[in-house]
């Protein structure tokens, strides 16, 4: 199949519940592929499913503005930060920093990220008053630009472009904000995936309302009431103390159908013994009652020893059936205290309370506070205060563990100071996992006014333009440094002792914990401004863009873009493919042509290398149009379309613009 594409401007998430729908509605789509919404009404009507004109949801002016910016193409390219990336300790980085708005950043993830994010957590700006944020939209529509879009009347128009254009605090301005950053996010977690929100009551009403329009009402898990800070103000009428965390699963009852229970590590092993000797290690007795009434767990069960009769008190069921009370039984689980005269209990064995750990509580008072978080930063940057606030390592390391696996992957798309990507790092050194993150920074400038020791940090020590990136950055160095100056202790200590098969694992499990904590940078660029598509064909006399003014960073650009919009995630560098001379650059069956010079000669090494390179099979050919007359894309689409390879590959090629 040959085929062209104007992609680079026109990068967009997927409209994922348009496809389900044309797999099983199809007759509800017209000849252009809308889809006729009356049909499919009468469709369900026919099968006995009501719809109701009243419903209960969240509005608000500038919504429909915010789902026009979900799925509005973006208007910028991917950069790799080659300086860093090329570094021999980032080389095989998993882990990424990216700079950029993080809503033009989510949409460039969408493919390539796509249903693969385990957990995500965000600290939005909050709508204080006193925080920072503003909606300042640097879209420009018109009035009438605008009414069409979203077909709304002249009024309203005028009103959402209003606080779209003025710096805006209301909270219509904040979920117009809010709501297209949370619905591209949505589409990134895994099916088993969650996200948590910090946030305090600013915010938090509208926010789960919000949440449960783009999650779903029943995908909520938890509002966790968070203790932010120790300190009183006695000048207010009640102490602001805490602040909440709002947690949504992607599918709730896949959570619940895998026993995906949010527990953290027991700690408390007081009270576990062995008195009967039982092969399988000490225990603890647990009470075998528990509150509320179920019919299937009311019997009597009598004391072999006394013969006394239990039956569960009012209100109360036994834990377990019947038939599952008569499997313990013969399983030695079930006892009648230490004297054997008392009410039947469960054995809870060490073993098991070491995996299985403890449900968390929805009250969170002992987990770091922002006086604690603020500490660390000054910590890490020799005792200069240049981040106020930050959430504390210890709420992050929480979070992580409670909401991802030991090789997942974690998105915080307002990264801040960086205490995700430095939470993450400590608990793979702690618990030996394989945890990676993606964090999503603005180049937020610093006020010199509001911080002057971080704006004389960035520029006079790092050298660079005094922005919040900058400190995420450094943040993510040096918090790895010392990560890994720790672990480096740790391998002398053991290397210190008797060598045995046990230390020769811990202490290549550490060797290889340090080399996860480097990421990778990348950053967002504007699409240059001459880059159009006005024409039908392409020839040699049509000239819509400057070719000759691209360097080797804008090809870079381009290039990530566009194997990201394929589906290729960041961290994965594409295999160089010598072509007689000429250098193509491959990744999950896809062949990128992005330099000039492409010749006959080329084409011929190309079809050989299919033919006889066994691990060389191509089943995409994308060509940058620009670098290619219209002479060498018919020579190449007609090779590639008529040449019959030994391997019987479909090959597409594919000219991009």
């Amino acid at each position: 199949m040959n085929e062209e594409q104007k992609i680079t401007n026109n990068i967009k998430i997927s409209n994922n519940d348009l496809e389900v729908l044309k797999t099983h509605f199809p007759q509800c789509f017209d000849k252009n592929g809308d889809f006729q919404l009356e049909k499919f009404k009468n469709n369900l009507t026919e099968k006995e499913i009501n719809f109701s004109a009243e419903s209960y949801g969240l509005d608000w002016l500038g919504k429909s503005y915010a789902r026009l910016l979900a799925s509005d193409p973006a208007t910028t390219l991917l950069k790799p930060n080659e300086l860093h990336n090329t570094q021999p300790e980032n080389n095989n980085a998993e882990n990424v920093l990216i700079k950029g708005d993080n809503l033009e950043v989510l949409k460039h993830l969408a493919n390539a990220y796509y249903e693969k994010i385990k957990m995500i957590y965000i600290d939005p700006p909050y709508n204080t008053g006193s925080d920072g944020f503003v909606y300042n939209d640097d879209r420009k529509f018109t009035t009438k630009e605008l009414q069409n879009l979203i077909g709304i009347d002249e009024e309203k128009a005028k009103r959402i472009l209003s606080f779209t254009q003025s710096k805006s605090k209301s909270h219509s301005a904040w979920l117009t904000f809010m709501y297209p950053r949370l619905y591209i996010a949505k589409q990134l977690l895994k099916d088993d995936g969650v996200i948590f929100i910090s946030i305090d009551d600013n915010e938090v009403a509208q926010l789960r309302l919000l949440m449960d329009e783009i999650f779903g009402e029943e995908n909520y898990m938890k509002e966790i009431a968070w203790n932010s800070t120790k300190s009183v103000t006695n000048t207010a009428i009640i102490s602001d103390n805490h602040s909440y965390v709002l947690i949504y699963a992607k599918n709730l009852n896949y959570q619940i159908a895998n026993r995906k229970e949010f527990r953290l590590p027991e700690k408390d092993f007081e009270g576990f013994s062995n008195p009967d000797n039982d092969p399988r290690g000490s225990w603890k007795a647990d009470p075998f009652q528990v509150g509320g009434w179920r019919p299937n767990q009311q019997y009597e069960i009598v004391n072999p020893n006394t013969k006394k009769v239990y039956k569960p008190n009012d209100g109360c069921s036994w834990k377990n059936d019947l038939d599952k009370f008569k499997e313990l039984i013969k399983d030695n689980r079930i006892v009648f205290g230490a004297s054997g005269e008392s009410a039947p209990q469960r054995k809870r064995f060490l073993f098991e309370a070491k995996e299985r750990g403890r449900v968390s509580k929805s009250l969170w008072d002992n987990d770091g506070t922002t006086t604690e978080g603020t500490q660390e930063v000054k910590e890490i940057f020799d005792d200069l205060s240049i981040f106020t606030n930050p959430k504390p390592v210890k709420l992050l390391k929480k979070i992580i563990y409670l909401g991802s696996s030991s090789s997942d992957l974690i998105l915080d798309f307002f990264a801040g100071s960086g205490t995700t990507g430095d939470a993450v790092m400590q608990l793979n050194a702690e618990d030996n996992g394989h945890r990676k993150f993606i964090l999503v920074q603005l180049a937020e400038e610093i006020d010199k006014k509001k911080n002057k020791t971080a704006f004389d940090f960035v520029k006079d020590e790092l050298k660079a333009n005094p922005t919040i990136f900058e400190i995420t950055k450094e943040r993510l160095l040096r918090a790895a440094k010392k990560i890994n100056a720790d672990l480096s202790q740790k391998i002398a200590k053991f290397k210190g002792e008797i060598t045995n098969e046990e230390t020769l694992a811990t202490i290549k499990s550490l060797e290889k914990c340090k080399t996860q904590n480097a990421f990778k940078i990348f950053e967002t660029m504007p699409i240059w401004e001459d880059y159009e598509f006005e024409a039908t064909e392409f020839d040699n006399q049509t000239i819509l863009f400057d070719e000759t003014k691209l360097t080797q960073d804008d090809l870079n650009a381009l290039l990530t873009t566009w194997k990201t919009y394929d589906g290729i995630v960041l961290t994965q560098e594409l295999e160089n493919i010598d072509l007689d001379g000429y250098q193509a650059y491959l990744g999950n069956g896809k062949l990128y042509l992005m330099d000039k010079g492409f010749t006959t000669d080329n084409l011929k090494t190309l079809l050989e290398k299919i033919d006889g390179n066994k691990t060389f099979n191509p089943t995409s050919i994308i060509a940058f149009g620009y670098y290619f007359d219209s002479k060498n894309l018919r020579e190449i689409s007609e090779n590639i379309k008529s040449y019959r390879n030994k391997k019987n590959i479909d090959i597409d090629f594919i000219t991009r613009y």
